[in-house]
Order: structure tokens, then sequence, then C-alpha cells
């Protein structure tokens, strides 16, 4: 790639990362009951209820007394489920935090105690759009607290609430616990390590994962055939390179166009493959508040600009080269020979 083509990727990747500023959403609700997992509306975080197998041992933390809380589980502790195919929950039970979990608690409320008979002896179970709210009312300001203050809005974790199992609710469990997760493009918890203060919470893709970028502007992972907008060549902590505080966007350009450039050289195992792929590197940012939420990771990709100005679809793996690449529908337009090359000496 020559310098001017590396000036005009960056502008391109300029014109369009305000495409993805909102690409990665706080979160969608979603439902666990004992039977299915049901997808929600979007724009919150997801919303568990598991099954009554939960390994508790039934004291009297957070509900009535006379009525044994689903979980025993109290700030800090880790939990996990297994998910059938079917979306049906089981094995729900504590966890190591080190090891494999689905949830990380950071409070833990006893909505028998909430000053309305709201939640009374013979009250339903919120539904979802009640459940958003008291994510809001009673997790938000706790798990920030729990946090230390190191959560980004827009990384790989989400606030969200579980709620008894149906059966604990109707026998008057009105224990909830707050908490933060990981969840996959549908809402569903997945399996993470480690406690989430000490993580990098930036949400990447791998190399030679494909990345679309839907009309909502979300971004989820699709096979390399299917239409996509991104192939992810590398991943780069940025922690090293700015140790002292927040960069702005433009050192963190000044870096990146460099990296990615000779990230995507690589991938592709030669400048002349990139050239001939008519591909062009692209690179994510991160804003103020992601970086102070913890935040240091982002992603090179490849990407092709349409005749809009948006993303053009591709289909194929740009790594199989011109042959196996399909850019808005067509090959890679033909190139012409260039003399020297970039990985030729100057005589």
């Amino acid at each position: 790639m020559t310098t001017r083509s590396a000036r005009s990727a960056a502008a391109v990747r300029t014109g369009l990362v305000a495409a993805l500023a909102a690409a990665v959403a706080v979160g969608s609700y979603s439902y666990f009951s004992d039977a299915a997992t049901t997808g929600a509306a979007a724009g919150g975080d997801t919303t568990s209820s598991p099954s009554r197998d939960n390994g508790g041992n039934g004291d009297s933390n957070g509900t009535s007394s006379s009525v044994a809380p689903f979980t025993t589980a109290d700030v800090g502790a880790c939990l996990t489920w297994d998910i059938a195919a079917d979306g049906t929950v089981s094995n729900f039970q504590q966890a190591s935090c080190e090891g494999q979990h689905r949830f990380e608690v950071s409070a833990r409320e006893n909505l028998a105690t909430y000053p309305s008979s709201e939640f009374g002896r013979n009250a339903p179970m919120p539904d979802l759009t009640r459940q958003a709210q008291l994510r809001e009312e009673l997790c938000q300001s706790p798990t920030l607290r729990y946090l230390g203050g190191r959560f980004d809005p827009v990384g790989r974790y989400s606030i969200a609430p579980i709620l008894p199992p149906a059966e604990a609710w109707a026998a008057g469990d009105r224990t909830m616990l707050c908490g933060v997760q990981s969840t996959d493009a549908s809402g569903v918890p997945l399996l993470t390590t480690g406690a989430a203060a000490e993580q990098d919470q930036a949400v990447v893709a791998q190399p030679g994962e494909c990345v679309f970028v839907d009309d909502s502007r979300s971004l989820r992972l699709v096979d390399c055939a299917e239409n996509h907008h991104l192939e992810t060549t590398s991943i780069v902590d940025l922690a090293p390179v700015f140790p002292e505080g927040t960069p702005s966007v433009e050192d963190q350009d000044r870096h990146l166009q460099e990296v990615c450039t000779q990230a995507a050289i690589d991938y592709l195992d030669g400048e002349e493959n990139l050239y001939q792929s008519t591909l062009q590197p692209y690179w994510g940012t991160l804003g103020q508040a992601s970086w102070i939420g913890g935040s240091r990771s982002v992603n090179c990709s490849l990407f092709h600009v349409n005749e809009a100005g948006g993303f053009a679809n591709l289909n194929g793996t740009a790594k199989g080269g011109r042959e196996a690449l399909l850019i808005d529908g067509h090959p890679p337009a033909e190139q012409p020979p260039r003399n020297p090359l970039r990985e030729q000496p100057v005589p």
C-alpha cells in the first residue's frame, strides 16, 4: 500500500467511523424461564431468571424470613448455569470467578422491602419493561461502585438483574441479584473468566473473524462466506502505547494507521496480496468514556468502501486471494501492474 492509499484509507475510515460509534449497544433484554430463553426488546441488558436447580442452602438473606431464597450468592460471588440448544436453563450454581461463569454479583436486593405493595405476597413477577426499570433504579449505582467506576458502557459487559424462578417467586421469594455479564448478539450470557473489574472491557473480534454491521449499527460476527463488512486482521492493545492516560482519537489514528496497515500486509502474506485484494485497512478507536471504563484494545480489519461511501458487502475471505473474494457481488477489480513493488528494494 502506498502512502497515498494509506492516507485515503484513513480518510475513508474517519468518514465511516460514525456509523460504528453506537455499534455496541448496552445489551438486549432476554428472560430465562424454566423452559426457554425468550428474546425481548433491544435497548437494555439481560434479565435472567434461573431454574430451581441452584444448590443454595436456603437462608433468609434477601427475602421473607419464612421463604428460602433461590440462591445464597452475595456480592462478589460468580454464578453459572447450563443452556441447552432449546434455551432450557439448568444447573444454576455458584462458581469460582477465576473459572468459567456467566454472571458476577455486584449487589443483592430484597424487593419485599421496596416502598410499595408492588412486590407483595401475591404480586406477579415484573414484566420486562419493569425489570429494565429495576435495573436502572436498583442495579446501576451499586454495580458501578462495585466495579470502582471501571465500566465501559459500550464494552463487553452489561449490567443485569437476576430474579427468582417462577415457582420461587410464587412462593414469596423476592430476592434480586444485580451484576455484570457478557452476552452474545441474542442476549444470551456467555461464559467468561476472571473478575470483571480486572478485565479489558473492549469488545473485539478475533483475527480471521468477519463482522456484519446491520441497519441499527450493531456489530455481529458472521461466517465469512456470508455478507460482511469487516474482516479482522489483528487485536491491538493500546495500554502500553498510551500509559499516561486517555489518548485522543487523533493520537490513536496516528499509531493505528501504521500498525493496522502492517497487520493487513502480514495477514495477507504480503503487500502485493493486499494491493490485489483492493481492500483497505480499517481500525477502531476508543472514546474517553470507554478508556476510563476499562477498555484498552481495538481491532484492525479489512474493508471496502462502496460508491455511496459506506461499507461494501464482502463474501469470502481475503486470505483466499482474489478468487475467493466477492465485493458487492463481484470479484475485486483488476489492478494495474506496479513498478517497483513495495517489497522490492529501490536500486
